[in-house]
């Protein structure tokens, strides 16, 4: 399924010649679940740009270094294939990182490497994630859903907030490179681009349900499960943008319903998954249309992905379509408690420790 603008109401995007030139060039990116889908899809998109016009280092991250270095390496084909670089060598610009989002040793690891080796960070891409997953919990006895989507991106985000306000508050970005067209830099203009769901209208009663996180939370359906960990996507992602409301641009996003890994789970969850999911893949959109819409909002201008103005994150469909999110996802109480409760839960949990 392809977004037609006069269809959907967004906006015409290809980021084979829609990215403009200073978006990306010399920034330093991070995207999780970067060896596949979406996440993949977008750093191919990243990278598929003139010389001119290439980011300086992108962080690709994957629960095994293995599976990131061959879709570094499919990266590189694909960029050579395109006839925009033939000589292209991803391995230049991207690096393999480590990362389980359902270990918080293993995210202090990667933030503990990306801080020592990266000067800055200009685009955090939080597109890992996990949909229907069976009853589990992660290492520290979140629900796996939950801790995974959300609390394992709050902690990466919170070890690499200050990596994030100090790009920000760069003296008018010229400590990027000079673009080799003599194109000015531009000023600071850091991103974290939150991948939620349309789900996030399918939590609990209850909107998140705070006494059992820490728990399997076996009695709540496994789809009210995601609902609440990508309801939690937005929400963390308003309270965010409020804290940082001169230093960071934050955007929410639904993809689409992409043909992705994440239906794996719900497909082989019995015969009605199977039989949903085989009448679901004539409507689902390809990859690479579904990553559009999060390619689009670290890149387009900023006053495009800030449309509610400094210290809001707006929630796009694609392309760029602005919609209103649920009534849960507007409710600012439950926003800053989620914020304080996770707040709580990380307490503690530093690169040095």
């Amino acid at each position: 399924m392809n977004y037609i603008p006069f269809l959907s109401g967004g906006v015409s995007f290809n980021p084979r010649t829609d990215i403009p030139p200073s978006a990306l060039h010399g920034k330093t990116i991070l995207v999780t679940g970067g060896n596949a889908g979406l996440g993949k899809q977008s750093i191919l998109e990243f990278v598929r740009q003139p010389a001119a016009s290439l980011p300086s280092r992108i962080w690709l991250c994957s629960r095994s270094l293995e599976r990131a270095q061959s879709a570094i390496d499919d990266i590189s084909a694909a960029v050579q294939s395109s006839g925009v670089n033939p000589d292209f060598d991803a391995s230049s610009i991207i690096k393999p990182l480590e990362l389980d989002l359902a270990s918080f040793d293993s995210i202090k690891s990667a933030a503990r490497t990306v801080l020592a080796e990266s000067d800055r960070l200009d685009i955090l891409m939080l597109n890992a994630g996990i949909m229907a997953a069976a009853t589990g919990v992660t290492a520290e006895g979140y629900e796996i859903q939950f801790g995974t989507n959300h609390l394992g991106h709050a902690l990466l985000t919170k070890l690499l907030l200050p990596l994030l306000l100090k790009t920000a508050r760069s003296a008018k970005g010229n400590d990027l490179p000079q673009p080799a067209d003599g194109t000015p830099t531009s000023p600071p203009d850091v991103r974290v681009v939150v991948l939620s769901s349309e789900g996030h209208r399918l939590p609990p009663l209850s909107g998140i349900a705070f006494p059992t996180l820490k728990s399997n939370q076996a009695p709540i359906l496994t789809w009210q499960r995601y609902g609440q960990s990508k309801l939690a996507n937005i929400l963390f992602g308003k309270q965010l943008a409020a804290h940082y409301p001169d230093e960071l641009t934050v955007v929410a996003l639904h993809p689409g319903v992409v043909n992705t890994q994440l239906f794996h789970p719900f497909r082989d969850s019995g015969w009605i998954g199977w039989a949903a999911t085989g009448f679901l893949r004539f409507f689902l959109s390809t990859v690479e249309d579904g990553a559009k819409n999060q390619v689009w909002a670290a890149t387009a201008p900023r006053e495009q992905v800030q449309s509610e103005g400094k210290g809001k994150c707006a929630y796009f469909l694609p392309v760029g379509k602005r919609v209103g999110e649920s009534g849960w996802a507007k409710d600012e109480a439950l926003a800053r408690r989620l914020w304080d409760w996770t707040e709580g839960e990380l307490k503690g949990q530093e690169v040095d420790g």
